[in-house]
């Protein structure tokens, strides 16, 4: 009979694999976090920070002050240019500053302090002799220069400030004299109130503002305690308030906080209102580079204290982001700077400097918002005027400085590819000690070798 299926041999299957233990999937956000955590920990992130982001400021407010004030120029019957030409030669000007400020050792900026110093106080003085000083809407903070060029001394009463009082709290911290309260005192407060007092006779109070920002941000630094901190907080808040009152012009921008018409009673809120309408009308995108329509007339000052606002329209929420992410990059960069160093001097002036920054950034924008009243200041770097850009400028390379003499920034820096025109021979190439970065083979490899 023939034979079955049945009566054959048994099949032997082949035995199974143990299973082997999968290893859990590491979270992506946790894997991203620690990625950018190690990116932040590298010795150039605010090297690399705080020029990329100052550079990408002032060539971004360039484009937006040749936008805004193309129609400015062409109602004054000048080249539609004209702004725009000026504020491209102060900024080469600005460039060669920050480049000098960035190579001059730490002990070279703390020598120019008092010359700085007493070259603003005496620039501030001659703003008040008649014949020399400018009025410009109201305030007498200018010297003509000939033709069309004019300089406020006020805004390197800034610079001034911050070198002048971090040198004179980083000597008195060198000889442990700030734990004494008059020493803390004395003299930078009455030094800073005399630079307020210059300024406040032109009757520029939004320069003011800044000034008493730089001064309540070198005496935190230096450990103010909380009373003598709220002390000298209590005192400036009085004497603004008395400013304030006793200005029916400053009261009238006080009134324009939250206001949705331009006349909405006694009080004119034109420039604040329109403000929020270009903001309004840029929507997530803008309605295009050159294409807004509150610079043709309706928006005061365009192209200085409101170029925040046509920045809004023309660019869109995304413009305006982008904006605001790379002042808080450059602030967060400044107070890295002055939290990693061990030298009191560069602790003091790059938080001095960047509180100079952010306050006036914040002012600025505030008040194209309509959270902040109106206080005169342009935005750092990005709206048209020499004579805020040039200083701003050198206080970046200031910043610039602080963060070579890192010893971790300098070695990192000293391990870069070579400058151009510099060949480096192949067989003295060793492999890079820096733990943040891969590490290359000495050797060329064989053509085999994988």
């Amino acid at each position: 009979m023939p034979s079955s299926r049945t009566d054959g041999p048994p099949v032997q299957r082949a035995a199974r694999r143990p299973a082997v233990p999968r290893s859990p999937r590491e979270n992506p956000l946790r894997v991203l976090h620690a990625r950018a955590r190690r990116a932040w920990d590298r010795p150039l992130t605010a090297y690399y920070l705080i020029l990329g982001g100052s550079a990408l400021i002032t060539v971004l407010g360039l484009v937006m002050v040749y936008s805004a004030s193309q129609i400015t120029a062409l109602q004054m019957s000048l080249p539609g240019s004209y702004f725009f030409r000026k504020q491209l030669l102060a900024a080469v000007i600005g460039a060669v500053l920050l480049l000098v400020a960035s190579r001059m050792p730490v002990r070279l900026h703390r020598a120019l302090a008092y010359p700085i110093l007493a070259g603003a106080v005496f620039l501030m003085v001659l703003v008040q002799v008649p014949g020399i000083g400018v009025s410009v809407n109201g305030n007498q903070n200018w010297i003509s220069l000939g033709g069309s060029f004019q300089i406020q001394p006020s805004e390197f009463g800034k610079l001034a400030l911050v070198l002048w009082g971090a040198d004179l709290l980083a000597r008195k911290h060198d000889k442990r004299l700030l734990t004494q309260w008059k020493h803390m005192l004395v003299p930078l407060v009455p030094a800073a109130f005399m630079l307020l007092g210059l300024i406040m006779l032109g009757g520029d109070m939004g320069t003011a503002i800044i000034l008493t920002a730089i001064l309540f941000g070198l005496l935190w630094l230096a450990g103010a305690p909380t009373r003598l901190f709220a002390g000298v907080l209590s005192v400036a808040a009085l004497l603004g308030a008395i400013l304030i009152r006793t200005s029916p012009n400053r009261m009238a921008r006080l009134s324009c906080l939250g206001a949705t018409e331009p006349q909405a009673g006694p009080v004119d809120c034109w420039q604040a209102v329109h403000g929020i309408y270009a903001l309004a009308s840029g929507g997530i995108f803008g309605s295009g580079l050159g294409a807004s329509v509150e610079k043709w007339g309706q928006l005061p000052e365009a192209h200085t204290d409101f170029i925040f606002a046509v920045t809004g329209e023309e660019l869109g929420l995304a413009g305006t982001l982008s904006v605001l992410a790379l002042f808080a990059a450059l602030g967060y960069a400044g107070i890295r700077v002055a939290g990693r160093t061990e030298d009191p001097f560069v602790r003091y002036a790059a938080g001095g400097v960047t509180t100079w920054i952010t306050a006036q950034a914040v002012i600025n924008i505030g008040a194209v918002l309509g959270l902040l009243p109106i206080a005169g200041v342009p935005l750092p770097l990005f709206s048209y005027g020499g004579s805020a850009l040039l200083p701003t400028m050198f206080a970046i390379g200031l910043l610039i400085a602080f963060t070579r003499e890192d010893p971790a920034a300098r070695m990192a820096l000293a391990m870069r590819q070579p400058r151009f025109g510099k060949k480096r021979d192949r067989g003295s190439q060793r492999p890079r000690r820096w733990n943040t970065m891969r590490r290359r083979a000495s050797v060329a490899r064989s053509s085999g070798e994988r």
